[in-house]
């Protein structure tokens, strides 16, 4: 029996863990644990795929000699993997029926058969024939609904992850090497998993971004491309999207298909990045969709998990043929919170029989992953775009501007001390308390929920600061991802699970033991803020636990659960 537990890994790590396993049987018995436990149906998804690749070419199976009394769930599931004929299958559930009849087993043959009944059609089958839009609906005389992209691009090549790395006032901002640091760890694996060559390529636009090169070849680049202009000082939509753009495609334009013109470039020799990542700022998502429409693709947005491996498609707009399953490998599967926070989706990009999408493309929320440690050893390549710029592509400038405040950044600190509605006994003690805990830690900053920033509790002076617009986490406010996060008083609305659900440690304070927040702590403490956290605070400073356990009643307040 397989000792590996697919509960241990989310489902950005479980393909990549399951890379090396290729026993058919210890796979069936890690995907009857999936079952058995979280039971996501992406985990099923990618462990069923795994069984698929090595089970495509086994020799049929001797049904008659199945014994399956004698079988355990996972040996039925790998022998029936070489069963095609769905009367045997048949034949099967029924001496399970009059044996053990065991659920688990009738289940997975009973899945053999949808899968065989699904896909072995025979004459059914049914090609899918691409039309025009003009073909398609013959009575419009504009059908602009399905019309392709003038860019579109077919069996074209496709190589590196390119990064755009934003500047801000000069600087380098801390998504921008979060994403290089990404970049080189997926390259690193995808170029072992495929003996490949490829490569993390960094962009850098604006005026004055040559001095950022360095840096992004220690973060993790190994070719930066740079376009300089003073022109470029402040973002704009029109010559940043037509720069990344040119960049992108070396100057060729796509039409029907054909390459038509472009640059020799000696450095590359593709059409399109085969992976592109932009930041989920404010400028980035602007630029991001608009780039990605541009070379004809899609977007994935505000992404928080990235990794890269095969997918088994069935969807006959991606297949081609109706009731047939495809492999597409090098996948790049893109994982992001939904709306409602609870749940997270993984988008994928992938080519229709017609029609390739490419880049596939991502922007990746700030503090999602760590700042790599730079290596300023590290040598790269630089090339310098030189292609002209379209003077019409600057009929806006900024003639005069007011900087605003730029408020708290709370992304990049390993320690958040928040809080919420649960200090309305008293408000500005609560805050104290909430301060005075922060304070213990070297690298700490507070944080709010909206309820605290819409409500009508009244603050003293010297502690208003910290219950403003700029220090709130959520949907609406900012995104943090720090080692630990400390909720006080706060119930865990969906809005505020959106902005701190990638913390490493959560550590929950609430005096309702059926908050919402419970559901999504590592550690949650039944008791009221005002009590507790001064006994976190003490614990802190004697560098000792036993001052937070009180002596009447405290085992329960402290209980971590």
């Amino acid at each position: 029996m397989t000792e590996f537990d697919p509960g241990d890994y989310d489902i950005s790590e479980l393909g990549p863990a399951i890379k090396d396993i290729e026993d058919v049987g210890e796979l069936e018995e890690i995907l009857q644990a999936e079952h058995r436990g979280e039971n996501r149906a992406g985990a099923i998804a990618l462990i069923e795929s795994r069984i698929e690749k090595f089970t495509e070419d086994d020799e049929p199976e001797d049904v008659e000699g199945l014994d399956l009394d004698s079988m355990s769930t996972a040996e039925v599931g790998n022998a029936i993997q070489g069963i095609d004929e769905v009367a045997d299958l048949e034949s099967l559930v029924e001496r399970e029926e009059a044996g053990q009849d065991r659920d688990s087993v009738k289940r997975l043959i009973n899945k053999r058969i949808d899968s065989l009944q699904g896909s072995d059609k025979g004459e059914k089958e049914q090609e899918i024939i691409e039309k025009t839009a003009e073909e398609r609906h013959p009575d419009l005389s504009h059908p602009t609904r399905d019309k392709r992209h003038i860019r579109a691009l077919h069996n074209g090549v496709y190589r590196d992850m390119w990064v755009y790395c934003e500047t801000q006032a000069g600087e380098l901002v801390d998504v921008s090497k979060e994403m290089l640091g990404k970049a080189r760890a997926l390259m690193d694996q995808y170029n072992e998993d495929y003996d490949a060559e490829e490569r993390v390529i960094a962009v850098l636009i604006g005026s004055d971004v040559e001095k950022h090169v360095a840096d992004t070849i220690a973060y993790g680049a190994d070719v930066v491309v740079v376009r300089e202009d003073p022109r470029l000082e402040r973002f704009q939509h029109k010559p940043y999207t037509e720069i990344f753009c040119d960049m992108a495609r070396g100057g060729a334009t796509h039409t029907e298909n054909e390459s038509n013109g472009g640059r020799d470039e000696a450095w590359r020799s593709y059409d399109k990045p085969r992976y592109v990542l932009f930041p989920a700022t404010n400028n980035g998502r602007d630029l991001s969709a608009l780039v990605q429409a541009e070379l004809d693709s899609g977007l994935a947005s505000d992404c928080s998990g990235l990794y890269i491996t095969e997918e088994v498609i069935s969807n006959p707009v991606k297949t081609g043929v109706a009731g047939e399953k495809k492999e597409f490998s090098r996948v790049l599967h893109m994982k992001r919170p939904d709306f409602s926070g609870f749940e997270y989706s993984t988008i994928l990009c992938i080519d229709n029989p017609t029609r390739e999408f490419h880049p596939q493309g991502a922007s990746v929320i700030p503090g999602s992953f760590p700042i790599p440690e730079a290596d300023p050893d590290r040598e790269g390549l630089v090339v310098t775009h030189e292609a002209p710029l379209d003077s019409d592509w600057f009929r806006v400038s900024v003639t005069d501007y007011d900087q605003l405040d730029e408020g708290i950044d709370l992304s990049g600190h390993e320690v958040i001390v928040a809080f919420g509605r649960g200090i309305g006994d008293d408000p500005t003690r609560g805050v104290e308390l909430v301060k005075e805990l922060a304070d213990q830690f070297e690298d700490s900053e507070i944080g709010v929920t909206r309820g605290i920033v819409t409500g009508s509790f009244k603050f003293d002076g010297h502690v208003e600061q910290y219950t403003h617009e700029d220090r709130q986490i959520g949907e609406t406010g900012q995104v943090v991802a720090p080692k630990l996060y400390i909720a006080a008083g706060i119930s865990g609305a969906v809005q505020h699970k959106v902005g701190m659900d990638e913390s490493d440690t959560i550590i929950a304070i609430n005096t309702d033991p059926n908050a919402r927040i419970r559901d999504f702590s590592d550690y949650f403490i039944e008791g009221d803020l005002f009590e507790v956290l001064p006994q976190l605070t003490e614990a802190l400073k004697q560098g000792t636990f036993s001052a937070a356990i009180a002596s009447d009643g405290g085992e329960k307040r402290g209980d971590a659960e």
